[in-house]
């Protein structure tokens, strides 16, 4: 029997042995390589120069994060960029205005910042809602944009309820998601495009868990920024470059 200790992701996670603090590396991203589902080709995406200009403005502070480990963690900035980039898309593909675009794109970005591990972290989406309601102006600002009364309840209900169930829906949360539905349908989808990072198939993406009709249409596209964006971290390149080389890959920037 081999004592190699296991040290992939994909070991650890099929041993039921993953860390509270998880980083990619090149056994993982060769196990999600190999395992490229049987996807429909994605439609180039087409942004406003609005659009393009907030995702060049995606390279968050490390001093956001509740837990600097995170940072570079599979929960961390280079997931915060390619969730606000496929959020990005999704507002072109809904036809939402560049407002309510913008504002799906910031509560995107920042919507695991304040988790405190990469596992099931219960109530980040929470904390996070309030930590931005707390850091509202200096967030709207490093995107170049003013903040708003109604703007912030929006983000912040969007962040609040990316990680709770649609069927977990309390009286109050069916009641905050009426107040901005479609920007939180729309963070909700781009969190779960993002999932091809993790270390196993049943916890790839699913459109059962959305409500998102392009959602299985963006897959091909959410699949390749995993894949472009890891595999250049891994060869060196800091996690926000490696997602801008990602994203002017595939057309983004």
């Amino acid at each position: 029997m081999s004592t190699t200790p296991l040290t992939s992701l994909i070991d650890l996670a099929a041993q039921g042995q993953l860390p509270l603090h998880q980083h990619m590396d090149h056994a993982t991203i060769a196990w999600i390589n190999d395992h490229r589902p049987d996807l429909p080709p994605a439609r180039q995406p087409a942004l406003r120069p609005q659009s393009r200009e907030l995702l060049a403005h995606g390279g968050l502070p490390t001093r956001w994060w509740a837990d600097p480990r995170l940072y570079t963690s599979l929960h961390g900035v280079r997931h915060a960029m390619r969730t606000a980039a496929l959020a990005a898309v999704l507002a072109e593909e809904n036809c939402l205005d560049e407002a309510d675009t913008a504002t799906a794109v910031l509560a995107a970005a920042v919507h695991d910042c304040q988790r405190r591990h990469d596992k099931d972290d219960r109530g980040h989406g929470a904390r996070a809602a309030i930590w931005l309601a707390a850091n509202a102006d200096t967030v709207w600002g490093h995107f170049d944009l003013t903040a708003t009364p109604r703007r912030i309840v929006q983000a912040a209900t969007a962040i609040r309820l990316h990680d709770v169930p649609y069927e977990a829906f309390t009286a109050d949360d069916k009641t905050d998601h009426a107040r901005a539905e479609r920007i939180t349908d729309l963070v909700k989808a781009a969190d779960a495009l993002d999932r091809y990072r993790l270390p196993k198939l049943k916890w790839w993406p699913d459109a059962r868990y959305v409500r998102e009709p392009e959602f299985d249409q963006l897959r091909d596209l959410a699949f390749d920024l995993v894949l472009i964006s890891e595999r250049a971290y891994l060869a060196g390149a800091s996690g926000t470059v490696a997602v801008r080389y990602a994203l002017a890959e595939k057309g983004l920037l």
